[in-house]
């Protein structure tokens, strides 16, 4: 019998400082527009970026306009809110801890997010600080041009958070970097003052009324020119020689070399927000090259590509990128190498050890040339087996050129993936030396972590000296976490030998504390007389950087706070059981804004990063680690029985009255769609529903479950027996009075109807109906190649039956003869709501009997991709060993074998025929070839068949049909996929789930075609 475990209510002891409060509450009684968030895990979400550090801020507001920004900073101006400090931030996307804070959190992504003019006739753009740099890009592209710093997070990464670190990426020695692009910045002070800066002469800075009204601005902009101006000849000797610049105060730049034009701009750009909060950036844009070519050359060993390519960008490349084994060997486990792989193929006899991916962009003739050019020197040198050259590969289609840069962009996040404990982690990762120097520094860089015993892997930017090593360490073992400090010393101490810096690219953030080793006592106090005069009461970015003069040390440096000190307070077989959980380094995929993406729609459909895969998992940790605070055994929790009905139901009414954080977590997580995109879109594969289901089975022992998971958890087991009176159960189900108490008192926004004719009834007298599996073993062995075993799923058997019974007329059609297989609940929806035992017995149930029927040697086949791939996951996760083995395929999978095998001489129909495929989104992410293989089949067949890359539809399962997510269900839809639709031809229209053609029914007034029932239509007998 299972023991009664409780499930406490959990409080934290992270309360906002009275200050604080008083200030939020002074804020939103003001004209503040914007939103003020004091919720928790809206503070959790926003504790940690890319790096390994954790700061809790006190709330995080986002902020409606330029003037909310200045409305909550002449608030905090006031001396009775001289302690409120803030950080701004964009994507998140630090590795250094750049924007974390323990005061407020100022998140322009939210709302600042506009492009606000474009002018190709002059080449700018005008931008809020929080657009994302590829949205940037693709309201750029239809007029010819791009932004061209060029980063790993381009999909999330804001332009604010580029400008504050002076980002660059790919392509700089050509491109330049984001210092290089600013024209003009708008920002607010510590005071609330606004300041527009731009370049202004010599002369006008004599009459600084002229340049700026703000009169804290005219004081900056006077003192900053004279400061730079008297010492220049300091500056220009003590500031590194290195195509990167480093984050911090810009004292070289702010002059021309002439002496003769002055910009404020460049002080701010690379100040981490420690200076004045960038709200508006001018920028200047690049024309997109009209040809873009790029050789892939392969390597017998890392250290032979990074001493060819000093070579390389001697060739007048526009960008040479490079990566080591361990991140190709990465690479080829993830989803992402199915769009690569035919472009790195494997040498014979060989194994690729290094990667230089070289791309040469822009007039063709000039492209061409280049290309021609350095082809004719590797030629020689893989003929000569000179340098370490093992071949290479040239392409020049866009798209190809672009897969290679997403993977080359996802090495970031592979690396996180690796297994074990210890995991790469950056911290002294973004080193840059002279390019000439390079590999004699990366040598000696493997010396310092092998004498460690420290694993690692490296990528990065050779052509401008830069490149990323990530050692492997564990957080959560204090010695690690002393270890990170030794090695950070070290790896400083190691780029000042070579003339170069540990911060080249992704910003100095808690590093602030080897500034004074770079520029010297004197130099650096030049920096904390930049920052007294911008916020000489240290409330912006407090601790970065340097400080205000006489206020003091850094408050952060290498060793403050880190996630692996809250997380080792959860016990090794907790964080065992929740790997999904841990493992989750904040790389920030999930934030992906394309509406095209499938990665995480609830994060797209709302912007709140609590519903996010990063949020839900920061959430899960903090929940893990306070119920080991209150000596629950998260294990023994997790098979416990529930406790009584009566003291659930009690719980449930004191919810509204009784803090526990239990609920923040419930409420990110019920948010999920279950969509499954982040299993697979995730570099280190964090599986939200995976984890949601286990919290799910958790809650639910203390409080008590809502009466429509019941009817979800259930709806396997009625549907035979409901689908046996179909007429009945409609008339019962689809009246005003039944719809009404399924919206009003159960929360669903309708219930679908059963088929009628059913399944049962269009297959009478049907020679595929009523196999057991008796019957299915007295078929002959020799006979048993010309079946196809049809497995069926709920929703397709009971609610849409045409769709299966089309499938069973397709196979027909080909010759062959189709079995439906009994109907087995499947346990898809029992797993969504968190009945974990009852889905365990299900599971074990039907794998049991898939197991003997595989044994039969048909193929078996489903025509739902959600159904069919919970099988191969979900089974096996809860199973385990106990799966047994067996192989439902989907139906493209199924056959394109097929058609391998029918008779080259079978008719092929005359009539060219066009299609466009929609698929489902864990479809689309977890099979991402699937598009590839419906082309294949619909070619074969004499038709044409496009792929439509969308997000989410909207509906995921039963999410869609739940009444409290019935807008945020409608706004996904359109988002992505509704335009698309309109824009075709309904009956062109294919979509290969269930839930999405329900979707599409729902909003857009047409039920779509499986794409079997198009085939059905294209077979000629």
């Amino acid at each position: 019998m299972l023991p009664i475990v409780k499930l406490p209510k959990l409080s934290h002891e992270q309360t906002l400082e009275p200050v604080y409060l008083s200030f939020l509450d002074a804020l939103e009684q003001g004209d503040f527009c914007g939103d003020i968030d004091k919720r928790y895990s809206a503070r959790l979400a926003q504790a940690t970026d890319n790096s390994v550090y954790q700061f809790l801020p006190q709330a995080v507001i986002y902020p409606k306009s330029q003037q909310d920004v200045s409305i909550a900073l002449s608030l905090a101006a006031k001396t009775e809110f001289d302690k409120v400090v803030f950080s701004a931030r964009g994507g998140g996307t630090g590795t250094n801890g750049q924007s974390l804070t323990h005061g407020i959190i100022l998140d322009l992504s939210r709302y600042l997010n506009k492009v606000i003019e474009i002018n190709p006739e002059e080449k700018w753009v005008k931008v809020q600080a929080g657009v994302v740099k590829d949205a940037l890009n693709d309201a750029l592209r239809p007029h010819g041009f791009f932004f061209s710093p060029d980063l790993s997070t381009s999909n999330r990464a804001t332009i604010g958070g580029m400008v504050n670190t002076d980002a660059s990426g790919a392509g700089s020695l050509v491109y330049g970097k984001t210092s290089d692009h600013v024209l003009t910045l708008s920002s607010v002070l510590y005071d609330g003052s606004v300041l527009d800066t731009e370049t202004v002469s010599h002369d006008r800075l004599e009459d600084i009324g002229t340049v700026t009204p703000n009169l804290l601005g005219q004081k900056l902009t006077q003192e900053i020119a004279m400061l730079c101006r008297t010492n220049r000849s300091q500056i220009e000797a003590r500031f590194p020689k290195l195509n990167r610049f480093l984050t911090g105060y810009d004292l070289k730049n702010v002059w021309d070399s002439e002496l003769t034009e002055f910009n404020l701009s460049r002080i701010l750009t690379g100040s981490e927000g420690t200076l004045a909060v960038i709200t508006e950036a001018k920028l200047n844009i690049t024309p997109l090259p009209s040809v873009r070519m790029m050789v892939n050359i392969k390597y017998d060993s890392f250290e032979s590509a990074l001493r060819h390519a000093p070579d390389l960008v001697k060739a007048n490349a526009t960008v040479v990128e490079t990566v080591d084994s361990k991140v190709l060997n990465l690479a080829q486990q993830d989803i992402i190498w199915h769009s690569v792989s035919e472009l790195i193929k494997d040498v014979p006899g060989a194994v690729i050890d290094g990667l230089n991916m070289v791309e040469f962009a822009g007039d063709k003739e000039e492209v061409e040339a280049k290309v021609a050019a350095l082809l004719l020197v590797l030629d020689k040198q893989v003929e000569n087996s000179a340098g370490g050259l093992l071949g290479y590969q040239v392409t020049s289609d866009k798209n190809s050129i672009n897969m290679i840069y997403a993977m080359r962009k996802k090495a970031v996040g592979l690396l996180g993936a690796t297994k074990g404990r210890r995991k790469p982690l950056a911290f002294a990762e973004d080193t840059a030396v002279p390019p000439e120097k390079l590999a004699d520094f990366i040598m000696e860089f493997r010396a310092l972590l092998d004498s460690h015993q420290l694993q690692y892997g490296m990528f990065g930017h050779v052509d401008a000296g830069v490149l990323h090593v990530r050692p492997a360490l564990d957080m959560c073992d204090v010695n690690d976490e002393k270890l990170l400090k030794v090695v950070s010393d070290q790896v400083a101490t190691l780029t000042l030998k070579y003339g170069g810096l540990m911060w080249g690219e992704h910003g100095k953030g808690v590093r602030g504390e080897y500034g004074p080793a770079v520029f010297g006592d004197e130099l650096y106090g030049l920096l904390q007389e930049v920052k007294s005069l911008f916020d000489p009461h240290n409330k912006l970015n407090p601790g970065k950087l340097v400080a205000p003069k006489g206020t003091g040390a850094l408050i952060y440096n290498v060793e403050s706070a880190k996630r692996g000190s809250f997380d080792r307070q959860i016990p090794i077989n907790t964080r065992d059981a929740f790997p999904d959980v841990m493992n989750c380094n904040g790389n920030g995929m999930c934030f992906n804004y394309s509406t095209y993406s499938p990665m995480c729609p609830s994060f797209k459909v709302t912007g709140d990063r609590v519903q996010s895969p990063k949020g839900r998992a920061g959430l899960m940790r903090e929940w893990l680690r306070l119920l080991e605070a209150e000596g629950v055994d998260v294990e023994a929790l997790s098979k416990a029985k529930p406790i009584g009905l009566l003291q659930r139901a009690q719980n449930t009414l004191k919810m509204d009255r009784e803090y526990d954080y239990s609920h923040e977590v419930m409420e990110s997580l019920k948010g999920c769609l279950a969509c499954k995109a982040c299993s697979s879109q995730c570099p280190v594969k964090v599986d939200v529903p995976k984890f949601r289901a286990q919290f799910f089975n958790i809650y639910y022992q203390r409080y008590l479950r809502p009466t429509k998971d019941y009817l979800v958890a259930g709806i396997e087991d009625v549907l035979p027996l409901m689908a046996k009176v179909p007429r009945l159960t409609n008339a019962v189900s689809q009246n005003p009075v039944s719809q009404w108490v399924i919206k009003k008192a159960i929360g669903y926004v309708d219930a679908p109807a059963l088929s009628v004719p059913t399944l049962k009834q269009r297959l009478d007298g049907h020679a595929s109906r009523g196999y057991d599996l008796e019957a299915l073993e007295s078929i002959p062995e020799h006979q048993r190649a010309e079946y196809v075993l049809v497995v069926q799923d709920p929703f397709n058997s009971f609610y849409e039956a045409g769709t299966v019974y089309h499938f069973i007329k397709l196979i027909e059609k080909m010759g062959l003869k189709p079995i439906l297989l009994p109907f087995k609940p499947n346990g898809k929806p029992i797993h969504i709501k968190g009945f974990l035992d009852k889905f365990a017995r299900t599971a074990k149930s039907s794998a049991d009997f898939l197991a003997k029927v595989h044994q039969l040697n048909i193929p078996m086949v489903g025509v739902d991709p959600a159904m069919v791939l919970c099988y191969r996951d979900e089974y096996r996760e809860v199973l385990g060993d106990e799966c047994g083995d067996f192989d439902v395929k989907l139906a493209n999978e199924w056959l394109l074998e097929a058609i391998k095998d029918r008779p080259s001489n079978a008719p092929i129909n005359e009539v060219k025929r066009e299609f466009t495929w929609f698929s489902h989104c864990t479809e689309s992410t977890t099979k991402p070839n699937t598009g590839k293989e419906w082309q294949q089949i619909f070619s074969y067949f004499g038709a044409d068949l496009k792929t439509a890359n969308m997000g989410c539809c909207g509906m995921a399962g039963t999410y869609g049909h739940e009444l409290e997510n019935q807008q945020r269900s409608q706004d996904l839809f359109g988002m992505s996929w509704e335009q698309a639709l309109k824009a075709l031809p309904q009956e062109q229209i294919l979509v290969s789930g269930y839930s999405c053609r329900s979707q599409v029914k729902r909003f857009g007034g047409f039920k779509p075609k499986h794409p079997v029932e198009a085939l059905l239509s294209l077979i000629v007998q």
